[in-house]
């Protein structure tokens, strides 16, 4: 009777038990509707006779290069960074399940035997058999913090919330991984491609070499020709090892950021492949839709959401914390005696812990919480605001890049004709050689500006997908924990 009453009781009372501390509201932040440089794609593209690339979950399929996309898939499954993220979040997603817990009761079982006997002098006058003493006992214990007050639903708010921002980390991790192997490989293309252009040149120069020294040996030029036109060829073969030294350098952090040593992609990536094609189109969509998709935003939303929730988790420390403890068992002096109903033992408790007369240092933790989560929202509010000026500054340059990388093209091309045209007219006798070296040196330069301007506008579009960062959550291994809220 008395149990069956105070289970009514303690239903009755954690019926109407409530949640201390504030609830978390989303906070309302007021974007533009669009980016302010949304066009500058657009006209890109208009410019070039090109669409602007399309957001996709696995943007990296839409550059065409399945070199680049078996690079961003085994980063994916074995980048240790992303093994290192990936164990934050099964801790967290751990502690989650143990704050779980305590929301009911903790039972344990034990049991104890023994056999004691007290000395002569102990117990004076006293036989042997009388000094002996036995003793069995087994019982089960149960211990229940009644949340009347929200303490502990609090504490699994708070938990649940940075398991999510954990997820979120993730998340943000491997946008960050896949858009350094994306640009590196780009990077990579690029310089194979100015290396590929030095050697050309290089080509090139060497036959106004021999030209001018066959001149020079029939009498019809001087040493001094031939000197300048020797030194332009050094000139540009002492670009070639600078460039197969960065070459080399973007082989080993591809590798590294596959998960395998500096060496293991030499012979994979060392012949020359042309730049990744750009996508199809691009539409970078509203400032609502990015903070919806970028989980660096997430993240910090979710912290916002723990801090918030530890607020209430200390405001419960200013009312009293109720605990219910029970024991049922038994006691005897022989194994064979115990679990029988005169060995029954039990008991029933209902403690009260309450620490108003601790007020201070309670208030204390409490005003701690507020500041930390206050401390989150101007985080937050930051965070929103970074990545808005990370996207408008990657439309800015992705928009400026294409338009820039048309002048380039076309420079190249005149410059290249120019070159070949200047050769023509030095060996018909009609332009003297400083002609010719001048046009093979802009060639030189327009052709190795292309390059490197090409290079720009593909890792313009690398930073345009990073900064949308869309459709990451698939690629996130939740677990049933955090998704069931």
């Amino acid at each position: 009777m008395v149990i069956r009453t105070l289970a009514l009781g303690v239903a009755a009372a954690l019926l109407a038990a409530c949640a201390v501390g504030p609830d978390y509201v989303r906070p309302t932040l007021a974007t533009p509707e669009g980016f302010a440089h949304a066009g500058e794609t657009t006209a890109a593209a208009e410019a070039d006779g090109t669409a602007v690339p399309e957001t996709d979950a696995e943007f990296w399929r839409a550059f065409n290069d399945p070199m680049l996309t078996q690079l961003v898939e085994e980063s994916l499954s074995a980048n240790h960074d992303l093994r290192i993220a990936l164990s934050r979040y099964d801790r967290a997603n751990a502690l989650l399940r143990g704050a779980k817990f305590d929301r009911f009761p903790t039972i344990t079982a034990s049991a104890n035997g023994q056999d004691a006997r007290s000395s002569s002098d102990q117990m004076p006058g006293v036989d042997r058999a009388g000094r002996d003493n036995e003793s069995y006992s087994a019982a089960a214990n149960v211990s229940w913090e009644l949340d009347l007050f929200g303490r502990v639903r609090r504490n699994v708010e708070a938990q649940r919330a940075d398991t999510w921002a954990s997820a979120a980390d993730l998340q943000a991790l491997q946008v960050s991984i896949v858009g350094e192997v994306a640009s590196t490989y780009v990077d990579l293309r690029g310089l194979q491609e100015r290396l590929r252009v030095a050697r050309g040149n290089a080509d090139n120069q060497r036959e106004t070499l021999r030209l001018v020294q066959a001149r020079f040996d029939a009498g019809r030029d001087s040493e001094f020709d031939t000197s300048r036109a020797r030194a332009q060829l050094e000139a540009t073969l002492s670009r070639v090892p600078a460039l197969e030294a960065q070459v080399a350098v973007a082989m080993h952090r591809l590798a590294v950021l596959t998960g395998r040593t500096p060496d293991a992609l030499i012979a994979q990536l060392d012949t020359q492949q042309a730049l990744p094609t750009l996508p199809a189109r691009l539409d970078a969509g509203t400032p609502g839709d990015l903070l919806r998709r970028r989980p660096d935003v997430a993240a910090a939303e979710h912290r916002l959401h723990a801090s918030t929730a530890r607020i209430g988790v200390a405001t419960a420390d200013l009312f009293p914390r109720f605990t219910l403890g029970g024991l049922i068992g038994s006691q005897a002096v022989d194994t064979s005696a115990l679990f029988e109903r005169a060995s029954e033992t039990r008991l029933v408790a209902l403690g009260i812990d309450w620490s108003f007369l601790d007020i201070g240092r309670v208030r204390a933790r409490i005003a701690a919480s507020d500041a930390d989560a206050a401390g989150e929202l101007a985080r937050y509010q930051q965070t929103v605001l970074l990545a808005l000026e990370d996207t408008e500054n990657a439309l800015v340059r992705y928009g400026r890049a294409r338009v820039e990388d048309g002048h380039l093209e076309r420079a190249a091309i005149d410059s290249s004709r120019a070159a070949q045209l200047a050769r023509v007219r030095y060996e018909a006798g009609a332009a003297d050689l400083l002609e010719v070296l001048d046009a093979e040196r802009t060639q030189l330069q327009a052709q190795d500006a292309f390059a490197d301007g090409r290079t720009r506008s593909v890792n313009g579009a690398v930073a345009l997908y990073k900064a949308l960062a869309g459709g990451w959550s698939s690629r996130t291994p939740l677990r049933e924990d955090v998704a069931s809220r």
